[in-house]
């Protein structure tokens, strides 16, 4: 503070006063405070590195190093080293008088691990050692963000849920009836169909002498074909759409999962089975790679199998004939594992992050649906889906259960007299 002089202005003062045993005694007390501070500082959290005027490394806490993963000493290596991104210069122009203060910073790091890091960068104070540095701060912000997206999300999925009833009646409603007045006019053109005169009854008439009849009765059968076309199409449309609003109710009305003890492996099997017809007709080859005396653990067999057809399906769908689908399951320590694996196209790097928001898709006929109801079954169950993927080289989803369920801690009742 202004008018204050600290304990080692005070020493500077009179250095040349002290002798053998006050110097003895001077040190000894530095000594303590700078262990004072070493551990305070190794106890904090946060990381705390020091910098130079030419952004050399000083000092750094155990936080910094396990954050950036610091191996060996680093004092003196320059900062960029390992923040390349660090405008250094800006930070040089940090000051007492004409530079800005404290400034802020946030950025991601992928060394030694994902992270997303918020940096406070302030001046240090150069009167004593004649040079000036920065001091940073580096706060761990990944699980604070992680919990904004999930609170983003959250909200997201609200407002579909105000939107899912009114939606659900003005369209639903429609579809039913449409879908009700074509199979109408499908029966009253199978009844058009079989009034029309067959070709040996065509021929008799043309005996008799009506030539018109045949060429009349010719007509109205290219008629009728060619209705029976536009209802087929206009049926398959609708029951497109009957599906995207069924997906919609399902992403936003979600269903507590029925646990019981399952098997992994069966539901696995039974999926695979379900969808061999199709995967058959697409030409793709199905590997199973299964796991033997794999434990049974809580589930909800109907709601994993939803999960696997949908990642099945978008796999398919990714494929080209003679690709490869690879399901493999697998234990951990606290739960087990399944994984859907391609040979397909794989998703481009910058859609990854995006690829589970509600109706983004990278398909042309997709709804942008199906991918938000697996991750909201697997995070119903306690578990977690995990993505990789290589541009023509294919993608993995990775799906973990807990072997456990997870049930409320309760707070422990107070102790009565």
């Amino acid at each position: 503070m202004p008018g204050k002089s600290s304990f080692l202005d005070k020493v500077l003062g009179r250095i040349g006063r002290l002798d053998t045993e006050g110097l003895q005694t001077v040190v000894q007390r530095l000594v303590r405070e700078r262990s004072f501070l070493e551990t305070l500082f190794n106890t904090i959290e946060d990381g705390i590195l020091v910098v130079d005027e030419h952004g050399r490394i000083l000092y750094y806490n155990q936080a910094v190093a396990r954050l950036l993963g610091l191996q060996g000493d680093v004092e003196g290596e320059p900062v960029t080293k390992y923040f390349p991104d660090l405008d250094w210069e800006s930070l040089r122009k940090l000051d007492h008088s004409g530079g800005p203060g404290t400034v802020r910073h946030e950025f991601e790091i992928q060394y030694p691990r994902p992270r997303f890091l918020r940096m406070y960068a302030a001046p240090l104070d150069g009167q004593a050692s004649g040079s000036t540095g920065v001091a940073l701060i580096l706060h761990d912000a990944t699980q604070a963000r992680q919990q904004t997206f999930e609170a983003i999300e959250s909200e997201r999925i609200q407002a579909l849920t105000l939107l899912a009833a009114s939606v659900a009646h003005e369209i639903g409603n429609p579809l039913n009836a449409l879908h009700i007045h074509l199979q109408l006019m499908e029966r009253v053109l199978r009844k058009l169909e079989a009034a029309l005169p067959s070709p040996p009854r065509a021929r008799a008439g043309l005996r008799m002498g009506s030539r018109a009849a045949p060429a009349a009765a010719a007509e109205v059968a290219d008629l009728v074909k060619r209705l029976d076309q536009y209802l087929g199409v206009a049926k398959g449309e609708i029951n497109r759409l009957d599906y995207i609003v069924t997906q919609f109710l399902q992403a936003i009305r979600p269903t507590a999962p029925q646990l019981r003890p399952a098997s992994l492996n069966d539901v696995v099997n039974k999926t695979l089975d379900l969808l061999q017809p199709e995967l058959d007709n697409r030409g793709l080859q199905v590997r199973r790679r299964l796991a033997h005396q794999l434990p049974v653990i809580p589930m909800d067999p109907t709601q994993i199998q939803q999960v696997l057809v949908n990642l099945i399906k978008n796999a398919m769908q990714a494929m080209t004939r003679g690709g490869i689908l690879t399901l493999r399951t697998g234990e951990t320590s606290d739960g087990i594992w399944v994984t859907v694996e391609d040979t397909g196209t794989g998703i481009p790097q910058d859609r990854i992050s995006r690829i589970f928001e509600p109706f983004f898709t990278t398909k042309k006929q997709g709804t942008g649906l199906g991918l938000m109801i697996v991750q909201r079954i697997v995070r119903a169950h306690g578990g977690r889906i995990e993505l990789e993927s290589q541009l023509d080289r294919g993608t993995t989803f990775r799906i973990w259960l807990p072997s456990h369920e997870r049930k409320p801690r309760l707070l422990e009742a107070p102790p009565h007299d």
